[in-house]
């Protein structure tokens, strides 16, 4: 047996610490304004978007706990380290959004019921504030927001946190033009909805991970098409990929190749051509067409020479 392991940096969100825990402040300090606001004037609209953002702090803290965990070195138990922690933990974290949607939901429900009068300037006032520290939040966490699952889960929270300030500030407006209390609540349930929408897919993403499902950026028939196409490969069998957390993606497969002596070059090739792809850890085994067999009496009885990539 052959072995050959190569080790490939990923690209993962730097310098990310600071500005998360800028985020996490700045947004803190928000939702103590608009709760009190919220209580005081009745709002059910500015105490639904404080209880939303209060989640996205926590949202913050959780992604601040994932990338400590990530960086913790593999052991005997262990061998992948926490890496798969980043996953759960957005998982976590779309679950805990679902639960403000339905808290918000029933709210609204209760104030369709049981409308009040609401002040419009002082929700008016509140939401301004709101565009300007949700819309800061999301615009510094939009850079690394496409290299991490984490990150890219709280900037579109983020995001959808400006519209939905905008939307209380219209509401305001209206209120204070019109006196129609009833848009809160309305307004509440767009919020739930716009809430629902930006979770969906961190939802669906995060169980697809959790059960080391193929990666959304990933396609496994591109690929697989790929790796048959490289010079000298015959065939490709027992082809899987898999996150290793919110940034890394690991693959294995048997490749089925002309000439035994030419795995080093075979390798060479499809180890850069994965790194391309986003595929950064990688585990390849490699044999001649007479060994290609997939049970275990003909597998015992064959000479395999495997290397692998990591």
């Amino acid at each position: 047996m052959s072995h050959h392991h190569h080790h490939h940096q990923v690209a993962t969100p730097k310098n990310l610490s600071g500005i998360f825990l800028f985020c996490i402040f700045l947004n803190l300090a928000f939702v103590a304004i608009e709760a009190g606001i919220g209580f005081f004037t009745g709002s059910l609209g500015l105490l639904s978007d404080a209880g939303h953002n209060l989640s996205d702090v926590f949202s913050l803290v959780l992604a601040l706990i994932a990338f400590s965990l990530a960086k913790v070195k593999a052991s005997e138990r262990y061998t992948y380290g926490y890496k798969k922690s980043t996953i759960l933990i957005s998982l976590l974290n779309a679950v805990l959004l679902l639960v403000a949607v339905g808290g918000i939901l029933i709210e609204s429900i209760h104030k369709f019921n049981n409308p009040e009068p609401i002040n419009g300037t002082a929700i008016s006032m509140t939401a301004g504030i709101g565009i300007l520290v949700n819309g800061l939040t999301a615009w510094l966490l939009l850079r690394q927001s496409q290299h991490d699952l984490n990150v890219r889960g709280a900037y579109l929270h983020m995001a959808a946190d400006t519209l939905v300030s905008i939307g209380v500030f219209v509401s305001g407006i209206i209120i204070t033009q019109t006196g129609w209390s009833i848009i809160d609540p309305i307004i509440s349930i767009l919020i739930a909805i716009v809430i629902l929408l930006s979770t969906w897919h961190l939802l669906s993403q995060s169980l697809r991970l959790t059960l080391d499902g193929v990666p959304n950026h990933i396609d496994r028939t591109a690929i697989l098409a790929l790796l048959e196409s490289q010079k000298g490969v015959q065939a490709v069998h027992h082809l899987h990929i898999w996150a290793l957390s919110t940034t890394e993606v690991a693959l294995t497969a048997h490749l089925v190749i002309d000439n035994i002596q030419e795995h080093a070059t075979v390798k060479h090739a499809i180890k850069h051509l994965l790194a391309d792809h986003g595929i950064t850890h990688s585990t390849l085994e490699t044999e001649t067409s007479d060994c290609h067999c997939h049970d275990a009496d003909c597998s015992s009885h064959c000479h395999v020479k495997t290397s692998s990539l990591a």
